[in-house]
C-alpha cells in the first residue's frame, strides 16, 4: 500500500485547509485509516481516525468540533477538513493505514503551518 498526502500549506489563524490521502496498491484490505501529526520537538500524535465498515470516527480532544475526517472508499482516498485553525495546529500531518496482519503504512507527510 502506498499513501500520498496533499493539501498542506500556509494559512492564517481561523482559516481552513483540506488534506487528502490517496491510497494505492492492495487497498482492498485496508481497515482503519488515520491522520497523525508531529510538531517540532514533539511526539507524533493521533489527530483523527476513521474505521472501516460503519465508518465510525475518533478525534483528539484538541481538534474536536474543528476537524472532520472522511473517507471515499470508491476513490481510495481519505480527507481531513480542518476549520478554525490555530497556530498550535502547525505540524507535519501524516496519513496512516492499517491492514490485518501487516505493519501500518505511512505517507510521506504534508506540512501545515498556521500563522497568528
Amino acid at each position: 500500500v502506498q499513501l500520498v498526502e496533499s493539501g498542506g500549506g500556509l494559512v492564517q489563524a481561523g482559516g481552513s485547509l483540506r488534506l487528502s490521502c490517496a491510497a494505492s496498491g492492495s487497498t482492498f484490505s485496508i481497515t482503519t485509516m488515520s491522520w497523525y501529526r508531529q510538531a517540532p520537538g514533539k511526539q507524533r500524535e493521533l489527530v483523527a481516525a476513521i474505521f472501516s465498515g460503519g465508518g465510525s470516527t475518533n478525534y483528539a480532544d484538541s481538534v474536536k468540533g474543528r476537524f472532520t475526517i472522511s473517507r471515499d472508499n470508491a476513490k481510495n482516498t481519505m480527507y481531513l477538513q480542518m476549520n478554525s485553525l490555530k497556530p498550535e495546529d502547525t505540524a507535519v500531518y501524516y496519513c496512516n493505514a492499517e491492514r490485518l496482519g501487516w505493519d501500518p503504512y505511512w505517507g510521506q507527510g504534508t506540512q501545515v503551518t498556521v500563522s497568528s
